[in-house]
């Protein structure tokens, strides 16, 4: 485990700009096991926090080390599968989220939010049903149920391989990208202040955004999160997320609420936004030295720059729930491991760059985008290959494949001196002098 996992928080401390000797300080621990999967989903979820908790040591200058226990990552990264309100346990999926069989394929779309729900059923000429769902979309091919209910100002997916996203052309952009962009945009003075909390502004929406938020928070930062009154978050995952701020609720198209939010605007420090690339451009939110984090479900780049998405359906669209299925059935990762993993990857990244704005001066610009960290996941984390531990040899029962001992050591032997005989034709007696020793 120390090996994978510490490659993987090297290779994020790297992206981050972050010290390599640093990575010294982290420690990993705890109950083995957690969130299985065929892609290496826990090797993801220690590298994100870990290098959260070093850019944290960093910037506050402690020694450390950084503790990360597997247990409380896998937690964590569940964290809104744990939450009860009152005893009463959460809805994470409403019943028209979900996959759905398409004439050609499989369609995932969600529909938490009503107005994406409307979009669905306007489309489908449907009533709210999952039966008369599951029948409008049976009689149409997946990627014309993906188009239509995206036109639409909904959300929807067909189900790609692995191979079809890499060679479609949103996967070719995602896959030509860095996992992060940070940039520093000029040489302004940085906006923080001696005398009091960090202040981030937060226009995040459900797991990713608000989880980065929600850490920054529990590090000390006074967070407020700016909901539109006409559309505020699910309970659920305002609960679930929600822990450590203050939230309020304001128009931007209100004149009124237009001018509280750029006065909220310029005495922050961070903002750090979850809306999908374009939404907030009619707003002026650039600040002379602010700290600014965009997070998006697909990029701000390609065809699909500019669409909505959640973590399921980038699962979906990228391979990874084929890569996670069982017999021509979809599948999907043990957690929303690209939500959780890009909110502890973002919180380090703000984290990393008010360090290094305190050095250096400038405003900052980091982004991220789940389908990256979806990238990253499956093609930038050693995955266990079984093919490394197996060999061949010739010998009397003919071409043998078969595992290697797991029994490994200095000076040790590298295989055993003979392959397997046909059973019984050997001579009942020991071998001769010079043959195997134990």
């Amino acid at each position: 485990m120390e090996s994978t996992v510490r490659s993987g928080t090297e290779a994020l401390w790297a992206v981050l700009g972050g010290d390599p000797a640093l990575v010294d300080r982290v420690e990993f621990g705890g109950v083995s096991g957690l969130l299985p999967a065929r892609l290496p989903v826990m090797d993801l979820a220690r590298a994100t926090v870990a290098v959260c908790g070093l850019a944290a040591v960093e910037r506050a200058g402690l020694p450390g080390p950084v503790r990360v226990d597997d247990g409380a990552v896998a937690t964590a990264f569940v964290s809104e599968r744990h939450l009860r309100v009152d005893g009463r346990a959460p809805v994470n999926f409403a019943p028209l989220s979900r996959l759905w069989r398409a004439s050609d394929g499989w369609v995932r779309t969600h529909a938490n939010y009503p107005h994406h729900k409307a979009a669905l059923l306007a489309v489908l000429g449907v009533a709210d049903s999952v039966d008369a769902v599951a029948e409008a979309i049976g009689g149409r091919t997946a990627v014309e149920t993906e188009a239509a209910v995206y036109a639409a100002g909904g959300l929807a997916v067909a189900l790609r391989t692995p191979g079809e996203w890499a060679a479609h052309e949103q996967g070719r952009a995602v896959a030509g990208r860095p996992l992060l962009t940070r940039e520093r945009l000029d040489g302004a003075a940085p906006r923080r202040r001696a005398d009091g909390p960090l202040r981030v502004l937060d226009l995040t929406r459900v797991i990713a955004g608000p989880v980065a938020t929600r850490t920054l928070a529990l590090l000390g930062a006074d967070v407020l999160r700016i909901d539109p009154p006409h559309s505020p978050e699910l309970p659920d995952q305002h609960a679930d997320t929600g822990v450590g701020k203050r939230t309020a609720a304001l128009d931007l198209d209100s004149p009124s609420d237009r001018r509280a939010f750029g006065e909220l605007l310029d005495a922050a420090d961070v903002l750090v936004t979850g809306y999908r690339p374009g939404a907030l451009d009619r707003f002026d939110l650039h600040r002379p030295g602010l700290v600014t984090a965009r997070l998006s479900a697909w990029g701000d780049y390609g065809p699909w720059g500019g669409r909505r998405g959640f973590d399921s359906l980038v699962q979906v669209a990228t391979g990874i729930a084929v890569t996670e299925g069982t017999a021509g059935e979809p599948g999907a990762l043990p957690a929303q491991a690209l939500d959780h993993g890009s909110g502890y990857l973002l919180a380090a990244a703000v984290l990393r760059s008010l360090t290094e704005q305190e050095r250096e001066g400038g405003s900052r610009l980091v982004r991220l985008a789940l389908a990256q960290t979806g990238h990253w996941l499956t093609h930038g984390l050693p995955r266990y290959d079984p093919g490394r531990h197996l060999a061949e040899s010739e010998g009397p029962l003919g071409r043998l494949r078969h595992a290697v001992s797991p029994v490994a050591y200095e000076g040790g032997p590298a295989g055993w001196s003979r392959p397997p005989g046909v059973a019984g034709a050997d001579a009942p007696v020991w071998a001769a002098p010079g043959g195997p020793t134990a």
